[in-house]
């Protein structure tokens, strides 16, 4: 019995003596196992039989994958596509919908405001360029509300019709809205609306006006976290075409009598009938009658500026104290002070805005806002903002809201 089970005893140590010697371990007595001969390592031991290790790795043998290594190997693998040409290409998209056009420009406006008196080509030029401007997101159009004889005479309503017509691409966006006097009431509207930023897009010429006097504001008529003041690009008044159309030369052809040279101002989108329908509208919204010599620094003095500033010098028009308003702007105020071709107004809430000589009209009772003519006399002209606030004032109304537009709230 003792033979047989020191026959197994010795059968296991054979057999782990073979596998050590078979990997090239010698035993060492002293330290009662198995080492490296070269490094003189103890690398393993004879436990049950049976070769134990007791390093990391055997002789001729690569280091066993460490628990840290093989958790890292997986990411490493996940990290491959993102250095690959074709996938790295991928990912923008994926992220697509967080930074689209729409999203961005959610709480961005863009904005024109202009006369429009009468619509003309060129105009479709500053459309284009607000369009652009807006990138995708929300963009208003907002013609004057000014109306008279000499620079404005298509009324408010008419001249939207035409402006529809002549720019089908943008009849949702004219805004047809009798509150919408000046760029201050667009930009309080675009404030209450819930925007964040508005874009301002003006033609070139009036690009330092209308920065200047939107951005002094901002934070007391209404806050923005940005204004930009685009320039639909430059205007030459000499030039032929498109680059050289102005509203001026509109009514100068008018007056006229020229409707070949009206016709050039409008675009393909209105045929003869209607061309001559608008040509007709200009011309009695003008007053004027057959065979009859306007002056032209009147209704158009971009087309005299020699005209009208011998007037203005010669004290026949814009004298302080005089009310006029800003045909860019919409602002109405008085002369306060006179420049050399400037003017200096005030408006009645006083905030003071600045005019070139030729971007101002007397103002027109019609289109007062004021419950009063002057100190004693109430505005009673039917049809006016005044006449309302009398009115109001009459029956013991407070104020008549205007919920439209009124559910966007401003995000932050």
């Amino acid at each position: 019995m003792k033979n047989f089970l020191r026959f197994l005893s010795e059968a296991k140590q054979s057999a782990a003596s073979i596998e050590a010697k078979n990997k090239g371990l010698v035993y060492d007595s002293q330290r009662g196992g198995w080492m490296n001969p070269k490094t003189r390592e103890l690398v393993a031991r004879t436990e049950n039989g049976k070769l134990k290790y007791v390093t990391k790795r055997g002789p001729g043998e690569e280091e066993a994958p460490s628990k840290e290594k093989t958790a890292k190997e997986p990411e490493v693998k996940a990290k491959k596509p993102k250095i690959d040409p074709t996938k790295s290409q991928s990912k923008p998209a994926e992220k697509e919908p967080e930074t689209s056009e729409e999203e961005v420009g959610s709480d961005t406006l863009t904005v024109t405001f202009g006369r429009f008196n009468p619509p003309t080509v060129g105009h479709g030029k500053l459309l284009s360029a607000a369009k652009k401007a807006s990138e995708g997101g929300d963009l208003r159009v907002y013609p004057s509300r000014s109306q008279d004889p000499k620079k404005n005479p298509l009324d408010p309503d008419m001249k939207i019709s035409f402006m529809r017509k002549m720019f089908p691409e943008y009849s949702e966006n004219i805004i047809n809205d009798s509150e919408m006097k000046t760029i201050f009431d667009v930009l309080t509207a675009a404030d209450e609306d819930g925007y964040n930023n508005v874009n301002i897009v003006v033609g070139s010429d009036r690009q330092a006006e209308f920065e200047n006097l939107a951005t002094k504001y901002n934070g007391e008529l209404y806050n923005f976290e940005n204004i930009r003041v685009i320039s639909a690009g430059v205007r030459d008044a000499d030039a032929e075409g498109v680059e050289g159309m102005s509203a001026s030369k509109m009514r100068k052809a008018v007056a006229d009598n020229d409707f070949d040279s009206f016709r050039k101002g409008t675009p393909k989108e209105l045929n003869d009938s209607e061309t001559q329908s608008l040509f007709d509208a200009v011309f009695n919204g003008m007053k004027l009658k057959k065979k009859e010599v306007a002056e032209m620094w009147e209704i158009a003095p971009k087309c005299d500026l020699k005209g009208l500033r011998e007037n203005y010098v010669s004290g026949n028009i814009f004298k302080i104290g005089d009310i006029v308003e800003n045909l860019n702007t919409g602002l109405v105020g008085e002369i306060i002070r006179r420049g050399t071709n400037h003017l200096i107004c005030l408006t009645k809430e006083e905030y003071m805005f600045k005019s070139w000589i030729r971007d101002v009209m007397e103002y027109d009772e019609k289109q007062m806002t004021s419950r009063m003519r002057d100190e004693k006399h109430p505005n009673t002209l039917v049809g006016t903002d005044g006449y309302l606030k009398n009115a109001m004032a009459v029956t013991g109304t407070t104020h008549i809201k205007n919920f439209i537009n009124k559910y966007k709230k401003k995000t932050k």
